[in-house]
């Protein structure tokens, strides 16, 4: 057999495996998971029509206490899609957004609101549930942490019960920015650095109350972690997630949930999967990942075993506790739903 040949019959060879990887992948009825923490997949949950409701980038998902599901796109037709749980769209809206990153939703005092990160015009936003803008957060020049508006890049938001808004500024200089209700600037920490307190691609954060304690979780996205601050900005742990390259931590429950954009590190394009911690914030299930391992209390290496996702970039968990991902780069494909099954 002469080289040429080879190679075509090895290259055909090779596709027709990841063709029927992915085929089996996303067979109707195959669970997907580790310990109890399982998993269908439904590929086609959303009923949008693509033509008159387009998506871009899926960012991030968010259910309010009506059970909607927001989905927020950077595609400007319609920055914002509403959903109920089957996947029926109930209403869009949104225009404004062309770099529409990070949703968060939070109730006050009975009234929930949407914040909106953009990292194309460096802003962050407080909407209300149907899309009215109530407050802008700008690059803060003031204190002189920025030279130019551009260098303020956010990408996720957190809210305390006080009304604070902390803000991670995950593209830009990496900072945390803590701003008081009416958008005054409080506080900062983090940033660009080399130690452990510093943060490199801080893509989300959230508070996270599973102790007793309320905390600050953080996204070191290229070093595959999350590091836990306090509001002041002391680091108080390191969360090593070895081959994952997790974005946002989700809470619900006693577990948390992250979407891992790619893996083992940042170079290795549509290797995403989903990971799932427990309480004590060891990992007990994957979906579309590696069986969690430990080794003598040490979490090994972590990977993408089945091709479910290309680029997974947020997880929702429903009331239900069924999971809805959303994926960045992946052929403008709508949300994946995850109906748990244990």
């Amino acid at each position: 057999m002469n080289r040429r040949k080879f190679l075509q019959q090895t290259s055909f060879a090779t596709g027709g495996i990841l063709i029927m990887q992915d085929l089996f992948a996303k067979e109707k009825g195959k669970v997907y998971g580790y310990n109890n923490m399982s998993y269908t997949l439904d590929t086609a949950w959303s009923k949008a029509n693509p033509t008159q409701y387009p998506v871009n980038d899926c960012h991030e998902m968010v259910q309010d206490k009506h059970g909607r599901i927001f989905l927020l796109t950077n595609e400007t037709k319609n920055n914002i899609l509403v959903y109920n749980t089957k996947g029926k769209l109930l209403e869009s809206w949104g225009h404004e957004f062309p770099g529409a990153h990070g949703l968060t939703l939070h109730n006050e005092n009975g009234t929930e609101y949407l914040y909106i990160t953009d990292t194309a015009k460096h802003q962050v936003y407080k909407t209300t549930m149907d899309g009215k803008i109530l407050l802008t957060i700008s690059t803060p020049m003031d204190p002189g942490i920025y030279k130019k508006a551009e260098e303020f890049v956010p990408t996720e938001t957190t809210i305390d019960e006080n009304g604070d808004i902390f803000i991670a500024d995950g593209y830009g200089a990496q900072y945390v920015l803590q701003y008081d209700s009416k958008g005054n600037l409080k506080h900062y920490f983090g940033g660009r650095g080399e130690g452990d307190e510093h943060l490199d691609n801080a893509h989300g954060i959230v508070f996270d109350k599973r102790s007793g304690e309320t905390t600050l979780l953080v996204t070191d996205r290229t070093r595959n972690c999350f590091k836990r601050f306090t509001k002041e900005g002391k680091l108080l742990e390191v969360i090593k997630l070895p081959g994952a390259c997790v974005c946002r931590p989700v809470i619900h429950k006693d577990h948390l949930y992250a979407a891992v954009l790619r893996s083992p590190d940042m170079k290795l394009e549509g290797s995403g999967f989903v990971t799932i911690l427990d309480k004590d914030n060891k990992v007990v299930s994957n979906i579309g990942g590696s069986e969690p391992k430990y080794v003598n209390g040490v979490l090994q290496p972590m990977q993408q075993t089945e091709k479910i996702f290309v680029h997974p970039h947020d997880v929702c968990v429903d009331s239900d506790e069924n999971l809805y991902v959303a994926q960045w780069a992946s052929g403008k494909v709508y949300p994946y739903k995850l109906k748990r099954t244990a």
